[in-house]
């Protein structure tokens, strides 16, 4: 029985090829994500650092995201801009 698994990349590599060739991956590759498989199934992926920035920065965003609906509809106070 073979137990299928997603890969959540348009493209991929195999730990034997990233070991040879880092730098050509990561060229190839862009801004997308690797998956490095490992017997033909996916063991890591592989992200270029704006990539991974991005991901963080959106992360974030999702963090305030749920602060700000979880504080939205609370008691709110008037306050005029020359009291700030």
């Amino acid at each position: 029985m073979t137990i299928t698994q997603t890969i959540h990349a348009k493209t991929t590599v195999s730990m034997t090829d990233l070991r040879r060739n880092p730098s050509k991956i990561l060229e190839i590759a862009g801004d997308l994500p690797v998956a490095v498989l490992n017997h033909n199934k996916p063991e890591a992926y592989l992200l270029s650092a704006k990539a991974y920035e991005a991901l963080l920065d959106l992360v974030d965003e999702l963090s305030l995201i749920k602060t700000i609906k979880a504080r939205s509809g609370g008691k709110t106070v008037k306050v005029k801009l020359e009291n700030l």
